[in-house]
């Protein structure tokens, strides 16, 4: 059957219409939690590492994330978590904890002490920034809400 001219440029015009202006980013937050159990507890390693961010490669190929940054709202230098050699494999998903530990190909750790200042996630509100190594913003997180502990981004 043949589709009469007109037609065709048509359905191919609606085709290249509907492809969306940007694309999405490879590599995006799933996940903050930012009420940890137990908190405010004056800052103890289990409770600072029950604060974390979920982030997750959506591609079928390994992102290297050396120099990348993660942060919050907040301006302070220290409240800047950088990877180092770090490379999140295809489909893959890093979480990054606020607290202390050894770091894993899956568990990140900011290694933050200090008591209550040492937590990164406000408990009613903030967002999170991951940018690329160039510190070209890549995605974006944010919560208001005081009634659940955690944000699904």
């Amino acid at each position: 059957m043949r589709i009469p001219t007109v037609l065709a440029a048509t359905a191919l015009t609606v085709a290249v219409v509907s492809q969306p202006a940007h694309a999405a980013p490879a590599v995006v937050f799933t996940k903050i939690y930012y009420d940890s159990p137990g908190s405010p507890d004056f800052g103890k390693n289990s409770s600072l590492n029950g604060e974390y961010a979920q982030i997750r490669n959506r591609t079928k190929k390994a992102v290297s994330l050396k120099g990348w940054t993660l942060r919050d709202v907040t301006k302070r230098p220290d409240h800047v978590y950088t990877f180092g050699a770090f490379t999140l494999g295809a489909g893959k998903t890093v979480t990054v904890r606020t607290g202390k530990g050894k770091d894993t190909g899956t568990t990140r750790y900011w290694n933050r002490s200090g008591g209550t200042y040492a937590y990164i996630w406000n408990q009613t509100a903030d967002t999170g920034y991951l940018r690329d190594a160039s510190g070209r913003l890549i995605d974006s997180c944010s919560y208001n809400s005081s009634r659940a502990a955690f944000r699904i981004c």
